[in-house]
């Protein structure tokens, strides 16, 4: 069962980095990607936290390396998986996995983002200015991944592999 989780992942892995290419909202210095946040609510979902925050960060490492990402890829997608992964634990529901989505992409990360803009890109925004991008675009992409949640193909698999 581990290989077919580890699997999965790998696939959401692999259309999270070949999608940076075609689907992103560039904002300044960030780089604002939905299909991130949908694939983050997804495995949460699916799989749990660990499996998120794995792809989360896998995805931000190889868009870094790739050219097609920034710095503040780690903070937002790894908050948000990981408070995803924690709220659909506690509640059974993938409204739970995206309201941890969106409050620790949105917020959390969004906070976070800055002091890595500042200290580490050199950049001289302000503490607030990745809020409304990052908000934007968690939720966009948590919207995509409730519906893409009720497919018959994600249903399949959640049942297979949950």
């Amino acid at each position: 069962m581990e290989i077919r989780k580890l699997t999965f992942t790998a696939l959401f892995i692999g259309i999270g980095v070949f999608s940076a290419h075609l689907v992103y909202i560039p904002i300044g210095i960030a780089k604002c990607f939905p299909v991130q946040h949908a694939i983050n609510v997804l495995l949460a979902v699916i799989l749990g936290t660990r499996y998120s925050v794995s792809a989360a960060f896998s995805i931000s490492l190889l868009r870094n390396i790739l050219g097609t990402g920034s710095l503040l890829a780690f903070p937002g997608s790894m908050l948000g998986a990981a408070l995803a992964g924690i709220l659909y634990k506690k509640t059974n529901h993938i409204a739970g996995a995206i309201i941890g989505e969106i409050i620790g992409t949105g917020i959390l990360g969004s906070l976070v983002a800055f002091p890595v803009s500042k200290y580490i890109i050199g950049s001289q925004v302000g503490a607030f200015f990745f809020v409304v991008p990052f908000l934007v675009s968690t939720a966009g992409g948590s919207m995509i991944a409730y519906f893409l949640y009720h497919t018959p193909i994600m249903t399949f698999f959640h049942e297979k592999l949950g």
